[in-house]
C-alpha cells in the first residue's frame, strides 16, 4: 500500500492576478499526481473525496495524518495557506511547495524553497514533464526539515516522549465518549462492540475517539476486533504509525505473525527505527523462539532467539530513553545458555533510562515500575523487586500489563530452574502479578 500524499491548491480555473487564468485541475491531473504516483506516493486531493461530516474534519485529518504533502501557493489562495500554516505546525519535513514560474508570492514565503512549473498564455501546464521531474526528486529526497517553525523556533515542539498508552490522556475529544468508552472496558467486550455500534457510521467518527476505541479492543484482548476496526478507518487515520504498530501487535496476538512482521518491516522501511515499532518485533520474533522451544531444533532456536534480542537492542539503540525493548533485550540474553555476555554491560543503561524517565515524569506509569520489577529480579535483588512490584500494582491500568510481566518473569523462572537456581521470592511476586491480572 502506497503513502499518502495530500495536494493542498485551488480547484477548477481561477484568475491569475495579471488578466488571465490558470487551470489548476490541468496541473493537478498533467503535474502533480503524475510526479506524485511516479514517487511511489498516492496522490489525494480534497474534492476527490466524499466523506460525512463537517468539511473541514477530514482536510484537518489529512493534513496532520497524510505522510507527505504538495502545497501549490501560485495566486496566494487563502484556504491553502491557512492548510499549509496547519502543515508545518505538525509536520518538521516531507511537504513540497510548487507555485507558478511567473507568480508573485507574498514575503513569509518567499524563503520556501518551492519548485516554479510552466504555464502557457492560457493558462494551461507547459513543460509537464520537466515539472514532474523536478517533484519526483524533491519528494525522493533527503527528509530535511522544510518546517519554518521547526527549523527557527528552538526545541520546537517541546513534546514529551509518551507512550502510546497514554494516548487517552494526551488527545483532546469529547468527554463523554472518553467515560462512556472507560466504562465500556470494564464491561469487557460486549460493552466495548455495544459502545462501537453506539457511535454509528465510523466515517463520521472523530480520529481520536476511533483510536481510542481501538485501543479499548485492545484492553479487552480483542485481537481480531483491532484488526476490523484498522480496516474500516479512513485510509489516512489506518496509516499512522500509532494505528500500523498497534495492528502488528494485535495480529502477532491472533496468530499471525507473519502479517505482524510484514507490518513492522515495512513501517520501519518507510519510518526508519523506532523503539516501539523494533519493541513489537521483538515480541514477534520472542513469541516464535517460545513455540520453537516446544518443538523445534536447537540450532532453530537459538536463532529465533538471537532474532529476538537483536530486535530488541535495535529498538532501545534508536531512542534510549525508553527502556521497554531494552530490559526485554536483557530478559532474552538470561534466556541464552549461557547467559549473553553483552548482558551486564546493558543493565545499568537501561537502570539509567528507566530511572530519568521516573524523575522527570509526575506520574511514572506502570511499565516504569514494571522495568525496575524486572531488573531487580534479572539482578537477584528481593528488596527492591518487592518495592518495585507494589508499586507496579498500584498503577495497573489494563489487565493486560500484569500479564505480560508475569510472563516476562516465568520465562526467567524456567531458565534458571533449568540451571537449578529456584528464586521463591520470585515465583511469589510472578504469582502476585497473574493474580492482579485475572481481577
Amino acid at each position: 500500500m502506497k503513502p499518502l500524499c495530500f495536494v493542498l491548491m485551488p480547484f477548477g480555473q481561477k484568475p491569475s492576478g495579471d488578466g488571465g487564468t490558470i487551470d489548476f485541475d490541468a496541473v493537478y491531473q498533467q503535474v502533480l499526481a503524475p510526479a506524485i504516483e511516479a514517487a511511489g506516493l498516492e496522490p489525494l486531493r480534497a474534492d476527490e473525496e466524499v466523506s460525512g461530516g463537517i468539511i473541514h474534519k477530514p482536510m484537518y485529518e489529512r493534513l496532520i495524518l497524510c505522510e507527505y504533502a504538495v502545497a501549490d501557493l501560485t495566486t496566494a489562495n487563502a484556504n491553502v495557506f491557512y492548510e499549509l500554516g496547519l502543515r508545518h505546525a505538525v509536520r518538521k519535513h516531507s511537504t513540497v511547495t510548487v507555485f507558478a514560474a511567473n507568480a508573485r508570492l507574498p514575503f513569509d514565503v518567499n524563503g520556501l524553497r518551492g519548485l516554479p512549473y510552466k504555464l502557457t498564455p492560457a493558462g494551461q501546464p507547459e513543460d509537464t514533464a520537466g515539472t514532474a521531474r523536478a517533484l519526483l526528486q524533491a519528494a525522493r529526497g533527503d527528509p530535511a526539515t522544510d518546517s519554518p517553525l521547526y527549523q527557527l523556533v528552538q526545541d520546537y515542539p517541546a513534546v514529551q516522549h509518551e507512550k502510546t498508552d497514554v494516548f487517552r490522556d494526551r488527545v483532546a475529544y469529547s468527554a463523554a465518549v472518553k467515560q462512556r468508552l472507560a466504562l465500556a472496558r470494564k464491561k469487557g467486550l460486549d460493552g466495548v462492540r455495544a459502545e462501537e455500534q453506539a457511535l454509528g457510521t465510523l466515517a463520521n467518527v472523530e480520529s481520536g475517539v476511533l483510536v481510542d476505541l481501538f485501543l479499548s479492543y485492545r484492553a479487552v484482548k480483542a485481537w481480531d476486533d483491532m484488526v476490523r476496526l484498522a480496516a474500516a478507518m479512513p485510509r489516512p487515520l489506518a496509516e499512522t504509525v500509532l494505528v500500523r504498530e498497534q495492528l502488528a501487535l494485535a495480529l502477532n496476538r491472533a496468530g499471525r505473525g507473519d502479517e505482524a512482521e510484514a507490518v513492522l518491516l515495512r513501517l520501519i522501511e518507510q519510518r526508519g527505527p523506532s523503539s516501539e515499532t523494533y519493541g513489537i518485533l521483538g515480541r514477534v520474533y520472542k513469541d516464535r523462539w517460545d513455540a520453537a522451544r516446544k518443538t523445534a531444533d536447537e540450532f532453530t532456536t537459538a536463532g529465533l532467539l538471537d532474532k529476538a534480542v537483536n530486535a530488541y537492542l535495535a529498538g532501545f539503540e534508536a531512542d534510549w530513553r525508553d527502556a521497554y525493548p531494552g530490559i526485554n533485550a536483557l530478559t532474552l540474553m538470561e534466556a541464552k545458555t549461557p547467559p549473553d555476555p553483552r548482558g551486564p554491560a546493558l543493565v545499568p543503561v537501561v537502570r539509567y533510562a528507566v530511572e530519568r524517565r521516573i524523575a522527570v515524569m509526575r506520574s511514572p506509569d506502570y511499565w516504569d515500575h514494571a522495568t525496575l520489577l524486572e531488573l531487580a529480579v534479572l539482578g537477584r535483588d528481593e528488596a527492591a523487586a518487592r518495592a518495585a512490584t507494589q508499586a507496579a500494582l498500584a498503577v495497573v491500568r489494563e489487565k493486560w500489563e500484569p500479564e505480560t510481566t508475569a510472563r516476562n518473569l516465568g520465562l526467567i523462572r524456567e531458565v534458571r530452574a533449568a540451571r537449578g537456581e529456584a528464586v521463591a521470592w520470585a515465583d511469589a511476586i510472578e504469582k502476585a502479578l497473574v493474580a492482579r491480572s485475572q481481577v
